[in-house]
């Protein structure tokens, strides 16, 4: 029986080293292509990110280069007539009356009563003076004055011993006559001597020293014992008295100004060491006429003081409100464009345009100018307008508003 067998399988043949390396060769190109393709893509998105970034930052320049380009400006408009200006002068505190307190009699100084910063009612005393001179001529014009009352006595009896002998005609008319002249002389030198005593003894009074006025003592000069020389030219003062209320302001007003005061005219006076507190006072009086020198007009203020709260000579600041013109113009004296050629403004158009114009001022009241001519009163006008700023120059009109100076500024910035 033949035995039924599978043949034997064929040994296969080994692979070749050459076919082997093609298939290494193949991965590692497969992956070299895909590493690079990986290596563009990343490439193309690294130069689309700075593209983009590039050209962000590009627009954001030229974004902010406009903006800082532009020129912002603050307008305000002119403003017509409104609630008047008020003028700020300084001014210094005097009192009422005020006089220096001599002595009328030579002598020394016995003793003085009042200091300084006392205050004195009129009549009350301040100081007594020794006079040994005044006395001693008041007792020799008395001595005096009885010789002569004595000499009347003689000649008024002589004369009526002399006209009885008249009347037996035992004296002639002649000697008479010459009785009676001594009798009038008699009763002259009488009466010389009388007013010589008076003169005297009114001499004698100036020993003590009395206030004219109530007031303050604001100075004394004199100690006891001191020589007192007669009269305010040869001898010095013995005490300074002032009256402190009310009290006097003495303003210089410049000639701009000056037909803008009136007597009766309200004031307002601070002084800076009183801070918060204002005095009202009324301008009592005005010079009505200009300094040749200083082109100023001077008024006086007259100022209550019953507190005592003002001092004589402090320096204050008068505070006169000025009647508004109704037809005028005023702008800010921010707004003065001032040049070569002359006081010009800068006035915006719709269009953000500059026009230079020019003006005439007239007052100026500090933080405003009163324009006469040069601008109707409808124009945007630049606040703090820059040198270089110059005729068609673009600008932009920045949103604010000037409370202060109380005009409307641009609020119709686009």
């Amino acid at each position: 029986m033949n035995d039924a067998r599978p043949p034997a399988p064929e040994p296969s043949a080994p692979s070749s080293p050459a076919t082997g390396d093609a298939s290494n060769r193949a991965t590692v190109l497969r992956r070299t292509k895909i590493l690079a393709f990986i290596v563009l893509i990343l490439l193309a998105a690294g130069a689309a990110r700075t593209v983009v970034s590039r050209m962000s930052n590009n627009r954001v320049l030229e974004d902010g280069t406009a903006e800082r380009a532009k020129v912002y400006v603050k307008v305000a408009t002119p403003t017509t007539g409104g609630a008047g200006q008020t003028l700020s002068l300084p001014g210094t505190l005097q009192g009422f009356v005020q006089s220096p307190i001599s002595a009328r009699a030579s002598g020394y100084l016995r003793r003085w009563y009042k200091d300084i910063g006392s205050r004195v009612e009129k009549g009350e005393l301040l100081a007594e003076i020794e006079t040994p001179e005044i006395d001693q001529q008041l007792s020799q014009a008395i001595a005096a004055r009885a010789q002569a009352a004595a000499s009347l006595d003689l000649a008024r009896s002589t004369v009526a011993r002399w006209e009885s002998l008249r009347t037996k005609d035992a004296v002639s008319q002649q000697e008479l006559e010459e009785k009676r002249s001594g009798n009038v002389q008699a009763a002259a030198n009488l009466a010389a001597a009388d007013a010589n005593v008076e003169r005297l003894r009114q001499l004698e009074g100036f020993k003590r020293i009395v206030a004219p006025f109530a007031g303050v003592i604001t100075r004394r000069n004199v100690d006891t014992g001191d020589l007192i020389d007669a009269g305010s030219n040869g001898g010095r003062a013995l005490f300074q008295l002032a009256q402190t209320d009310p009290l006097r302001v003495y303003v210089n007003v410049p000639q701009t100004y000056s037909q803008l005061v009136k007597p009766g005219q309200k004031v307002v006076v601070t002084q800076a060491e009183l801070r918060g507190r204002t005095f009202e006072g009324e301008v009592a009086r005005t010079a009505a006429s200009i300094d040749t020198t200083t082109r100023t007009m001077q008024i006086e203020v007259a100022l209550p003081n019953r507190d005592g709260s003002l001092l004589p000579g402090a320096f204050v600041q008068v505070a006169l409100p000025l009647q508004a013109n109704a037809t005028g113009l005023t702008i800010p004296t921010t707004a003065l464009l001032i040049r070569g050629e002359g006081i010009r403004v800068a006035a915006v158009d719709e269009r953000g345009r500059v026009h230079l114009k020019p003006i005439r001022i007239g007052r100026n009241y500090g933080e405003m100018v009163e324009v006469m001519s040069g601008v109707t009163g409808s124009e945007k006008l630049v606040l703090n307008p820059s040198d270089s700023l110059a005729e068609g120059d673009e600008v932009t009109i920045a949103l604010a508003t000037d409370a202060k100076a109380g005009t409307a500024l641009g609020k119709d910035a686009p």
